[in-house]
C-alpha cells in the first residue's frame, strides 16, 4: 500500500507489526498459564486477560485451546534448540563439545521451569498433542547429527569408546536434567537440602558431566 508524501511522491506505508505482537503476547501468556495449570486446568479467558487480547483473537490465531497448547510446546522446544545452537559445537573438541551440551541442558532447565512443567503435562497426556507436530522431530535431527559427529570424532581420536548410540547419549543428558528439576521440590524436602541453590546446581552439573564423560571415555 502507498500513501502520498507532502511532496506528492508515493511512499510505501509501513506494515503494522501488531498481529505479530499480539500473537507473541498470547504465546507468552499461554506459557505461564499452561505451565501453572496444565492443559486441562488452563483457561482461555485467563490467557486473553493476561495477554491483553480476547478469546476471538486467540481462536483466530490458534484455532482452539489445544492448538494453542501445541504451538506453545513447539515454541518451547524451538527456543531450547535455538539457544543450544548459539555455540558452534561442531568446532569444539569432542570432549569439550559433549561437556557443553550437558552443561547447557542443565542451565536451560534451571532457567526455564515452565519448560519442565510443559513436558510433565504433555507426558501425562501421553504426547497426544506433540505427536501431531510436524516441527519437533525436525528440531532434533540437527542435534542428533551434532552428537553423532562428536562421538565419531572422539572415536577417531581415541578419546571415546565405540558402539555408542547417539540417541541414548541424548536421552541420558536430557533425563539427568529433567528428572532433577521436575522433582527438585520433593527431593529438597526429602534430603533437607535446597537443591535449587547455586552451590547444589553447580555440584549436580559437575556430577552429571563426570558420569556421562566417564562412560564415554575409551
Amino acid at each position: 500500500m502507498q500513501v502520498q508524501s507532502k511532496s506528492g511522491q508515493a511512499q510505501a506505508k509501513p506494515r503494522s507489526r501488531q498481529p505479530e505482537v499480539t500473537r507473541r503476547n498470547i504465546l507468552d501468556a499461554a506459557l505461564v498459564e499452561f505451565a501453572d495449570k496444565g492443559l486441562a486446568g488452563a483457561r482461555v479467558d485467563e490467557i486473553a486477560a493476561r495477554s491483553g487480547s480476547n478469546k476471538r483473537m486467540i481462536y483466530e490465531y490458534f484455532g482452539n485451546k489445544e492448538g494453542l497448547w501445541l504451538t506453545v510446546l513447539e515454541a518451547a522446544y524451538a527456543r531450547m534448540r535455538e539457544e543450544e545452537h548459539a555455540i558452534d559445537v561442531a568446532r569444539m573438541k569432542p570432549m569439550d563439545g559433549m561437556r557443553y551440551l550437558m552443561e547447557f541442558n542443565f542451565r536451560f532447565c534451571a532457567r526455564n521451569p515452565e519448560f519442565i512443567a510443559l513436558l510433565t503435562a504433555e507426558n501425562l497426556n501421553k504426547s497426544t498433542y506433540l505427536s501431531e507436530s510436524e516441527k519437533v522431530q525436525k528440531l532434533y535431527s540437527p542435534l542428533l547429527a551434532v552428537i553423532r559427529d562428536l562421538l565419531e570424532r572422539g572415536q577417531r581420536e581415541g578419546v571415546f569408546r565405540r558402539g555408542v548410540d547417539p540417541v541414548h547419549v541424548y536421552l541420558t543428558i536430557a533425563s539427568l536434567g529433567t528428572c532433577y528439576f521436575s522433582n527438585i521440590h520433593t527431593l529438597s524436602t526429602i534430603f533437607g537440602r535446597d537443591l535449587a541453590s547455586q552451590a547444589e546446581l553447580k555440584a549436580r552439573t559437575e556430577h552429571c558431566v563426570a558420569v556421562v564423560l566417564g562412560y564415554l571415555r575409551a
